[in-house]
């Protein structure tokens, strides 16, 4: 995730060095391209130039990142905080199914693992939709379904290379 998030990182920082660039040399150019974003969401050819010459005046380089890049403080990429959410994430979705390994007998752990990580599933798959405010059934269902076929994959997966617990 780090890595993932500073290849982001690293991508914006040379947008923004770009863009400062581009100000510097052809800052007419940029003006009108500003603009152009503006009238594009529907204002005026007018209240577009208005808009973008007094936010050009204001911070060029802030109102470029965020209107023709993307870039703002909530969506700039934060490598560390991507890894550790990520980590946290991981380490705490696993802790279920692990403390199922150690409840579970033996000789039903298949059928035990893969029966509580479906509930499992199912309790985030609730959660993730009550937070967001979608429709929890149909989450549920493809937090499952999605769930069930990556378990299958894993389990083929150490079918073909004859990895088994005995």
């Amino acid at each position: 995730e780090y890595v993932s998030v500073s290849s982001q990182e690293d991508t914006e920082k040379a947008d923004l060095l770009r863009e400062k660039r581009e100000l510097e040399e052809i800052p007419e150019v940029e003006l009108k391209e500003l603009a152009k974003i503006y009238e594009r969401r529907g204002v005026s050819k007018k209240t577009a130039l208005q808009v973008a010459t007094e936010l050009t005046e204001h911070d060029a380089l802030a109102a470029h990142a965020h209107d023709e890049l993307g870039i703002n403080e909530i969506t700039q990429a934060k490598p560390l905080i991507a890894a550790v959410a990520s980590f946290g994430s991981f380490a705490l979705g696993a802790l279920l199914p692990f403390m199922v390994s150690f409840l579970a007998p033996i000789k039903e752990m298949v059928y035990f693992q893969y029966g509580f990580s479906i509930i499992f599933l199912m309790i985030l798959g609730a959660i993730s939709a009550k937070t967001g405010g979608s429709h929890i059934g149909i989450a549920i269902l493809r937090i499952c379904f999605w769930g069930t076929v990556a378990m299958g994959i894993t389990a083929l997966v150490g079918y073909v290379f004859g990895v088994n617990v005995n």
